[in-house]
């Protein structure tokens, strides 16, 4: 709706009240509700900081947005598919909220979009990975805005396969994210000339994974990929340490790893990872400068879902106070119609099918000789350009996208 149709309906609402009472008339908003993962697997990499770096952009923006004041409502999912979905039904029925941003589980994107595309509302996915989010389950609804699994097959399982490793076991987040990660390693692998020797899905979450962990070490596989993100990689990766798994000659592979993850690993056990980033905290002084203000506020480096999250959140508000409206479809034509440009991205675009298309990064953590501070972590080994990251139009199955 309009944010004057929302002023109208709050007056008409208001003189309707009866018994004498005064009427109440709300100042015009623009409500945005931030829904993620607040205490669970993926809390570091999104979590409460996410909400902290749309606050961030919120202030920096001024408060309001074309006399409308910017409110904020958040709330933890569970990675709950339900209680997500439960949330985001009442915040758009009864709360009015206009845009959802943060959205982390996959399952819980995809199942929040539907109900976004119900009732015409918005929403922003900055942490969720499933490439199939903007591919088979694209709405006009949502927004694709960090990265997805398509990039991570091809920035980092492309580079591990021409360094040798051939023959892979794959080991998986048993939901919508790790189904995808899996399928688009599985052909980039394939492709590469490699071949996937067995995979294996474990529960989400996991915390112990010593019987996963030797049957990869059984199962004759070069390479050992996780296709799980958050705290289950980060208790991998520490198993398959404990359990000499490199020692042996198998080749570790982490295809969705976070600044928080390696940070929280160290450097001395996560030295000589490869991964694949959106962003990098560290990458200049644009970059620089913002996540010092972050830190500033939270104490730690911001991940790429944080700086995300504060430039999506710019980038709606600025939509908002070009159009004059908070009408979903209307800001999203804006946003889709204005290239980015900040501290997160140069030349991003948003497609039709709803992803946002920018520049990826092939990145390998620093050894603890190379590693100058606690957060110096990464060397960005080589830029994968946007038109090269994601998959192209040509290949999506998305409704919204134009056929030639």
């Amino acid at each position: 709706m309009t944010i004057m149709k929302k002023l109208l309906t709050s007056a008409i609402a208001s003189t309707m009240l009866v018994g004498g009472a005064q009427a109440a008339i709300s100042d015009e908003t623009v409500k945005i509700g931030y829904l993620a993962d607040m205490s669970g697997t993926y809390r570091d990499l999104a979590g409460p900081n996410g909400e902290v770096a749309l606050k961030m952009a919120i202030e920096d923006f001024g408060g309001t947005v074309n006399g409308a004041k910017i409110e904020v409502v958040s709330s933890d999912d569970r990675n709950s598919p339900d209680v997500a979905s439960s949330t985001v039904r009442r915040w758009v029925e009864n709360e009015q909220v206009d845009m959802v941003a943060g959205l982390v589980a996959s399952s819980v994107s995809i199942a929040v979009s539907n109900i976004l595309k119900e009732n015409d509302r918005l929403g922003i996915v900055s942490g969720s990975a499933a490439s199939s989010i903007t591919n088979e389950h694209c709405t006009p609804n949502h927004i694709h805005y960090v990265y997805d699994t398509y990039p991570l097959a091809n920035g980092t399982a492309s580079a591990v396969v021409k360094e040798g490793g051939d023959e892979w076991f794959i080991l998986t987040a048993d939901y919508a994210f790790g189904h995808a990660l899996e399928a688009d390693v599985t052909a980039v692998v394939e492709a590469n000339g490699g071949k996937i020797l067995q995979a294996v899905r474990h529960p989400f979450p996991t915390s112990d994974f010593s019987s996963f962990i030797l049957q990869a070490q059984s199962s004759g596989a070069n390479v050992v990929a996780l296709a799980n993100a958050g705290a289950d990689t980060t208790n991998a990766i520490t198993t398959a340490g404990e359990f000499g798994l490199t020692q042996s000659g198998q080749t570790l592979a982490a295809l969705l790893l976070f600044l928080t993850d390696v940070h929280a690993l160290g450097v001395e056990s996560a030295q000589g990872i490869q991964l694949t980033t959106g962003w990098y905290w560290d990458m200049n002084d644009e970059t620089r400068e913002w996540s010092d203000r972050f830190m500033e506020e939270t104490g730690v480096r911001p991940t790429m879902v944080h700086a995300g999250i504060y430039s999506s959140t710019m980038q709606y508000l600025n939509a908002v106070k070009a159009t004059e409206s908070d009408d979903a479809q209307t800001v999203r034509k804006q946003m889709m119609d204005t290239p980015i440009n900040d501290m997160f991205a140069k030349n991003g675009i948003i497609r039709e099918d709803g992803r946002m298309v920018h520049d990826m990064y092939l990145a390998e953590v620093k050894t603890p000789e190379e590693s100058t501070g606690e957060w110096d972590l990464y060397d960005i080994v080589r830029t994968i350009p946007a038109d090269e990251a994601y998959r192209p139009l040509s290949e999506s199955k998305c409704s919204l996208v134009t056929k030639n």
